[in-house]
């Protein structure tokens, strides 16, 4: 959220930083902070930041540097130019500069590009130039002010060339020299002809970078179904594989409408509770295996995992289904081993209820179309 105290601010720079997970403050001067992080995914705990004596290689120090939305970069700079996190910052690019946003300082950003395995040695890393001074600020901010009209242009002239593309969101780079476009298609798209307008009208070098659905619907948030934010607008960094065997587990009923998520693939969330599924159901007895009554023999219809009952029904009446617990069932199958047959299954039933079909249609083909 903005402060009240930057109501003078323009609106449209506000707005547009809000995109980046910052906020606006009222000055700047060189060795100043322009920008204070507010609820952003981007954020980081440094967990070295108190303890002394960190590593230093020779006079080069390491930071993270974030851009727009979920792009980060690392870089080195001098010791003697001690910056501080939340500054801004000019960094060396293929061509030109740009304007970034100082994420982690220190012995921490080895630990990161340890764990994101990146493979760019320390030593062939880009550089820090130095803080941002006021011009590149103005710079910068009137590049951001750019993005909006620039992407609806785009949209427009993608759309007169016929190109089966869809264009999500544009980057400007800080020295206003090059922008990134960033889109999501089906299959391959040849988009030269493109990219030579885009060069044409706005006069700058045209970089386009394809994303997956996922990464298109982190780009542009919304409210889940849950009524929250997405998880992939708000933290969620390194995306998983979501199957239809994860929805199976969980004992769903195959549904698209209600397992999919507003990028159409299926719901993120759906892996938060899966090892506690798999976990729980160990202690379940085999649901292919038939108990055997002298009134019939019954079959498995479902589970209720953290309950720990085992619905079934008699083969030949299926409608009602009852809930026997599952040290019971495994009574049951313990006995039937031994050639001996309980009486009716009513005698270890808990509950019953009439069954009813919960599939609404749907099947396991049209989940396997929303998996990754």
């Amino acid at each position: 959220m903005i402060d009240n105290q930057h109501k003078n601010t323009d609106n449209n720079i506000e707005r547009q930083l809000i995109n980046r997970g910052c906020r606006l403050e009222e000055t700047y001067t060189t060795g100043q902070r322009v920008l204070s992080c507010g609820r952003c995914k981007l954020s980081q705990f440094d967990w070295l930041k108190d303890y002394e004596n960190q590593e230093i290689t020779g006079n080069v120090c390491l930071a993270e540097v974030r851009f727009k939305n979920d792009r980060k970069d690392y870089f080195t700079y001098a010791e003697d130019l001690e910056l501080e996190v939340g500054e801004l910052v000019a960094v060396e690019t293929a061509i030109g500069h740009d304007i970034g946003i100082v994420t982690l300082l220190g012995e921490i950003v080895k630990h990161q590009l340890k764990r994101k395995k990146y493979r760019t040695p320390i030593d062939e890393l880009k550089k820090i130039y130095r803080r941002a001074r006021p011009n590149d600020v103005e710079k910068w901010l009137s590049a951001i002010k750019l993005e909006d009209s620039t992407l609806a242009r785009t949209r427009t002239i993608a759309e007169n060339l016929g190109l089966e593309m869809k264009l999500n969101d544009v980057e400007y780079q800080g020295d206003k020299t090059k922008a990134i476009f960033y889109y999501t298609a089906d299959g391959r798209v040849d988009f030269r002809e493109l990219i030579k307008k885009l060069a044409e009208e706005f006069h700058i070098r045209i970089e386009m970078r394809q994303i997956g659905v996922r990464q298109e619907s982190a780009k542009l948030g919304g409210i889940g179904s849950c009524g929250r934010e997405l998880c992939c607008a708000s933290w969620i960094c390194d995306f998983q594989s979501v199957t239809t065997g994860v929805a199976r587990v969980q004992q769903l009923s195959p549904n698209p409408q209600k397992l999919a998520g507003q990028c159409g693939k299926l719901k993120c969330c759906l892996n938060y509770e899966y090892e506690a599924y798999v976990e729980a159901l160990k202690a379940f007895s085999d649901p292919n295996i038939v108990l055997h009554f002298e009134s019939g023999d019954a079959v498995h219809q479902k589970n209720d995992v953290f309950k720990g009952i085992m619905w079934y029904s008699y083969t030949t009446d299926k409608s009602n289904i009852m809930a026997i617990p599952v040290d019971k069932v495994k009574d049951i199958i313990a006995m039937n081993k031994k050639g001996q047959k309980p009486k009716k299954l009513e005698d270890f039933a808990v509950t019953q209820e009439a069954h009813t079909n919960t599939n609404e249609g749907y099947g396991e083909a049209d989940l396997k179309k929303m998996s990754d």
